[in-house]
């Protein structure tokens, strides 16, 4: 694509008419009419309305779900036919990237051109990487007695409802839905209240490329409404949830409560950022910025603790708020814009209330804290360094633009502060010593750690957490565990 312009942008938007009904068995399905508003991050304006999912509409796509799962052609197809389909999705996908970054970029207030060159790139990735997959799984025949056969196959497991969060609103579905997809499986998607209108949109992309009514539904609504539904309806076979450690409780006890379903979680995380004396604190420096800046700080694997040993400590922290105060915070539709505006006014005051408390505990602020004097819900980028490990702001995740420096003298003392946490999501590691980075690595209680790099890799390498991080794999061959079945079958010859 052509460089648009901040105009260009402007004038996108004012043309754009975003999907404001849910999407049901392959068509438009405006449901009760209740509706609720998605506010704009950048300057504060009602985008749309959009439709408000109760538990009739659930109902409604839950059994368009179960028809195609137990009667229509998704399951049955020959794996190669269910890739071309997928493969087909991710084309029309990358036909209207322009229009689905846009969405995105107004609905949850992330820069235009991240939204563009990195969220749809991952999206169209995504749903093509599984597709090429859908023929290549290998079922197993064990070894038998010589009167007997055994089979070990795969099965798809059936419904299956995807709750996604806000922050990387088509990503995270992508990761869900396109393995649930390959598998065999029907999906119910939720998006999160404060974006689902790339995600409806999403919806009539699926039945444009061909998926058969009932196998990719959307609906949009409220998690007290609409995902307690999901949660507790017994016609879903599995629930897979992207979201807060809290929600993801409930998603727990509604299984309890309900059919036992399968509940597979991506929860918070607190990750640490460890770099040694002998790393290359340049390149340390510019991860460190880059990782808890990057989407406005809104990541559950940003590196939100860095943990620096004492002897390089103002040098590293110097350079990472020089790298602070560098970055262009503005509207999200103008792509030289490198922080775009937090998702909502309740949000900016929670991570407010995150940086007074870091005040009050004793820390000292070197750059930010403060919200921008404009339209829109807009913070500074924000360090704090003298954090101790006692304080909120070091056990806390503020899932903002908001970092917490911590000091160490020793190896063991990093790990033990990289693991005081109850969080297990991500970590990173700098240094040019080849036997410490793989003795933290070890060590560290994480799903992901980067070595001199952060937030790298590819869509064949799993990804998730551990401890209250939650369970279970998004990404790679692995993904598909969670939306699969094995069956034996023993042959008596």
């Amino acid at each position: 694509m052509a460089r648009l312009t901040h105009q260009d942008w402007l004038e996108r938007a004012a043309r754009l008419r975003p999907v404001t009904v849910h999407h049901i068995d392959g068509a438009d399905h405006p449901g009760s009419g209740e509706t609720f508003p998605v506010i704009a991050p950048r300057d504060g304006t009602v985008l749309a309305q959009a439709p408000r999912a109760g538990q009739e509409e659930v109902d409604v796509a839950v059994a368009a779900a179960r028809r195609a799962f137990d009667t229509g052609p998704w399951p049955r197809l020959a794996p190669a036919e269910r890739g071309r389909a997928l493969l087909r999705f991710a084309d029309t996908i990358e036909a209207h990237r322009e229009e689905l970054a846009l969405t995105i970029a107004l609905e949850m207030g992330k820069p235009i051109t991240e939204a563009y060159d990195i969220e749809l790139r991952a999206v169209a990735a995504t749903f093509r990487w599984y597709g090429e997959m859908a023929d290549k799984l290998i079922d197993e025949v064990p070894q038998t007695p010589a009167d007997a056969l055994a089979l070990v196959t795969r099965e798809p497991v059936g419904v299956v409802a995807a709750v996604v969060p806000w922050n990387f609103p088509l990503t995270m579905a992508a990761w869900k839905v396109a393995p649930a997809l390959a598998a065999g499986c029907t999906v119910v998607l939720k998006p999160a209240e404060q974006s689902p209108l790339s995600a409806l949109r999403l919806g009539r992309l699926a039945t444009e490329a061909g998926l058969p009514p009932g196998a990719f539904n959307v609906v949009a609504g409220e998690g007290p409404a609409a995902g307690r539904a999901l949660g507790l309806h017994p016609d879903v076979d599995v629930l897979a949830f992207t979201g807060s450690t809290a929600v993801g409780r409930h998603f727990l006890r509604y299984a309890a409560d309900s059919n036992l379903k399968r509940v597979w979680l991506e929860l918070g995380g607190k990750s640490p950022h460890i770099v040694l004396p002998d790393a290359d604190l340049s390149a340390a420096a510019a991860s460190a910025a880059w990782g808890i800046f990057f989407n406005q700080g809104e990541m559950c694997t940003a590196p939100s603790r860095l943990l620096v040993h004492t002897s390089i400590a103002d040098e590293l922290v110097a350079a990472v708020v020089e790298r602070a105060r560098a970055l262009r915070i503005g509207d999200p539709l103008d792509p030289d814009t490198t922080m775009g505006a937090l998702v909502g006014a309740a949000h900016l005051a929670r991570v407010e209330d995150h940086i007074a408390r870091a005040h009050a505990a004793g820390a000292r602020l070197r750059t930010g804290g403060a919200r921008l004097d404009r339209p829109g819900h807009f913070l500074e980028p924000t360090v704090f360094d003298r954090v101790t490990p006692d304080m909120p702001l070091a056990r806390e995740e503020v899932f903002g633009p908001v970092l917490a420096v911590l000091t160490f003298d020793t190896e063991d003392e990093a790990v033990q502060l990289a693991n005081a946490t109850e969080y297990g999501l991500a970590a990173g590691v700098w240094t040019t010593d080849l036997s410490a980075a793989h003795r933290i690595s070890r060590a560290v209680r994480a799903g992901t750690v980067w070595v001199n790099c952060y937030e790298e890799g590819g869509l064949n390498v799993p990804f998730g957490g551990v401890k209250q991080s939650g369970h279970g794999r998004d990404k790679s061959l692995h993904a598909l565990d969670k939306y699969t079945d094995l069956k034996t079958t023993w042959i008596r010859l």
